[in-house]
């Protein structure tokens, strides 16, 4: 495995972060990267994992930073996947907060999906009693 440092990103460099959603074809992101860069702007924090200079991975936080906080985007190279960086990102992450009560996320209901959260630690709502609730726009986005 290459040596990977994990590091918040305190600048929003447009090409690499671009670069990095496309490698994962999240296109709702890159496909509006005037958005992209205004959700980076009000995030708590941006960790990104390095391999040399390359971004490789990255994970957002946004919410209060107090009483909650939601891990909003995990992704990494597909090149670098399956290397524990996805987890050392989320390591990094709880450790950050570890203070706060509630971390949330919201992923697709995949098998490998679910087994990656599930083994670092997340729980589904419904085995706690509880339901989430979303209201998604997609016609609304610019």
């Amino acid at each position: 495995m290459t040596d990977i440092a994990i590091k918040e990103c305190k600048s929003y460099r447009e090409t690499e972060i671009l670069e990095l959603y496309k490698s994962v074809g999240w296109s709702a992101y890159y496909d509006h990267p005037k958005a992209l860069k205004a959700a980076f702007e009000g995030s708590l924090c941006i960790l990104g994992a390095y391999a040399g200079g390359e971004l490789v991975g990255l994970c957002r936080v946004v919410g209060d930073g107090s009483t909650v906080v939601f891990l909003q985007d995990i992704l990494v190279k597909p090149t670098y996947q399956r290397q524990g960086i996805g987890r050392r990102l989320i390591a990094a992450v709880l450790e950050k907060y570890r203070h706060v009560r509630q971390l949330y996320l919201m992923t697709d209901d995949l098998p490998a999906t679910v087994g990656f959260y599930k083994a670092v630690g997340f729980t589904p709502v419904e085995e706690i009693h509880c339901r989430a609730f979303t209201r998604l726009r997609y016609s609304e986005l610019p």
